[in-house]
């Protein structure tokens, strides 16, 4: 599924934070790259975890997707 995320990322210690606003998902890596890598597969378990409980149309429509 291709959704255009928003992507904020900001420094929090040593570590980059990436957090999608909109599903409210959240990662973090040692460098901004990674940090956006492991935000990906993030939102990609979400994703898939939402559809696995029939609750993905749900999701999306409160997220401002439908």
């Amino acid at each position: 599924m291709d959704l255009p995320l928003k992507i904020e990322i900001f420094k929090e210690g040593d570590v980059f934070v990436a957090i999608s606003p909109e599903l409210n998902v959240s990662s973090f890596g040692d460098t901004i790259e990674e940090a956006k890598r492991s935000l990906r597969e993030a939102v990609d378990a979400f994703i898939e975890e939402c559809r696995e409980m029939g609750t993905l149309d749900d999701v999306l429509e409160e997220a401002g997707f439908a």
